[in-house]
């Protein structure tokens, strides 16, 4: 019996450069926040703030 409440881990997934750099770009006009624009694309706010870091 599976436990109840206990997610699978996401397959790792890639991503171009140049989507990275909409997502970055996303960030940085401020219309949305940060956590916001990863729920919107189903990324997670960590990977999202990576990239604006690098």
């Amino acid at each position: 019996m599976e436990s109840m409440g206990k997610k699978k881990p996401r397959p790792r997934r890639s991503f171009t450069p140049e989507f990275k750099a909409e997502i970055v770009e996303l960030c940085r006009r401020g219309d949305r926040s940060m956590g916001q624009v990863a729920k919107d694309f189903d990324l997670t706010e960590t990977g999202v703030r990576d990239w604006t870091r690098a």
